[in-house]
C-alpha cells in the first residue's frame, strides 16, 4: 500500500536551489499553488488549485516546490512577517474533507508546501544568536542576517504501532476524538533511542502493556505540522492494559477478524482512521497478515 502524503511527482529540482539565475528563470513562469493561510483552494475536479506567477504580487517571495514532467516550476508564495495565522494552524474538519478527495501526488504536494511554510513561519529568528533570519536555497533554508548560521527545515520523527497479542490488535482512543474513532498508539522518539525502544516504551506508557520484538512496516510524512511518521507492530508479553489517562481516554484488543471487517465498512466496536492517515495503512497490512501458527 502507498500510506498517504507520500508517491508525490513533483521532481525537487536540488540543483535549481543553488543556481540563483536558472530558479530565476523557472520562477519566472511557476505555476503558484492557491492557498488561503494553510488551507488549500479546490479546483472545479477537486484537486488542488494552482494560479499563474502573474497573479501575485510581483514581490512575493517564492518557495520552490519542484518541477513537473514538462519542467514547470511549482511553487508557494511565503507569507511576509506577520501574515501568518489566516488559517489554523492545525487540523480542521474542512482541511480533512479536502485530504480525502486529493489524489496522492497532489497530497503529498500539500504536505511538502504546508510543512515548509510552517517551519518558515516558526523559524524567523535565529537559535542561535536571535537575530532575523531569510530564506535561501528556493526556501529550503533559512540564513541568519547575523552570524550565518544556516538553518534546515525540521523534522520529527514519531512512531506510531498496534501492540500484537493473540491474533489482536492493541488500539486506543484519545480525548476529543470523534465519536468511536479508535487508532494505533503515537509518540515522538526521545534522545538517546532508537525506533524499537520508542514503540516498547510508548506501548508501556500509554497503555502498560510490554512489548518485545518489534518490526517496522512503513513511513509517512505528516505535515501537522512536520512529522515523520515511522509504523510498527510490536509483539506484547502479555494482554494486561494498564492505562494513562492523561494520554489515552481507551485502550482495546480488537481481533483480526475485527479489524478486517471494519475496514472494509461494516459495523464494529471502533471507527478506524482515515485512509491518508499511515494509521489506516499500519491496520490493513496486520490485518491482511495470516494468523500466526
Amino acid at each position: 500500500m502507498t500510506p498517504g502524503f507520500t508517491g508525490g511527482t513533483l521532481d525537487r529540482a536540488d540543483a535549481l536551489r543553488h543556481d540563483a539565475e536558472a530558479l530565476a528563470a523557472k520562477l519566472a513562469d511557476a505555476r503558484v499553488l492557491a492557498l488561503d493561510g494553510l488551507m488549500p483552494a479546490v479546483a472545479a475536479d477537486g484537486q488542488l488549485a494552482w494560479i499563474a506567477r502573474d497573479a501575485v504580487p510581483a514581490d512575493a517571495e517564492l518557495v520552490l516546490l519542484g518541477l513537473d514532467a514538462q519542467g514547470r516550476a511549482h511553487a508557494a508564495v511565503l507569507p511576509a512577517a506577520g501574515e501568518e495565522g489566516t488559517a489554523p494552524a492545525m487540523r480542521s474538519p474542512a482541511l480533512m474533507a479536502v485530504l480525502a478527495a486529493l489524489q496522492p501526488g497532489e497530497a503529498a504536494t500539500y504536505a511538502t508546501a504546508r510543512s515548509l511554510l510552517d517551519w518558515h513561519a516558526r523559524h524567523r529568528f535565529c537559535a542561535r544568536c536571535g537575530a532575523t533570519t531569510h530564506a535561501f536555497r528556493a526556501g529550503w533554508g533559512r540564513l541568519c542576517d547575523a552570524c550565518g548560521t544556516e538553518h534546515f527545515p525540521r523534522v520529527d520523527p514519531v512512531v506510531i504501532m498496534i501492540a500484537e497479542h493473540d491474533g489482536r490488535a492493541l488500539l486506543g482512543r484519545g480525548k476529543g476524538w470523534p465519536e468511536g474513532r479508535y487508532s494505533a498508539l503515537a509518540g515522538f522518539l526521545e534522545p538517546g533511542e532508537s525506533i524499537e525502544e520508542a514503540v516498547a516504551r510508548e506501548i508501556g506508557e500509554e497503555a502498560g502493556v510490554r512489548v518485545g520484538q518489534v518490526r517496522y512496516v512503513a513511513s509517512q510524512p505528516w505535515p501537522f505540522p512536520s512529522s515523520l511518521m515511522i509504523a510498527c507492530v510490536g509483539v506484547a508479553e502479555d494482554d494486561a492494559i494498564t492505562l494513562d489517562t492523561n494520554e489515552l481516554e481507551d485502550a482495546m484488543w480488537v481481533p483480526r477478524e475485527m479489524v478486517r471487517a471494519v475496514l472494509a465498512g461494516e459495523a464494529g466496536p471502533f471507527l478506524p482512521p482515515p485512509p491518508y492517515a499511515i494509521a489506516h495503512t499500519l491496520l490493513t497490512v496486520w490485518a491482511a497478515e495470516p494468523a500466526a501458527g
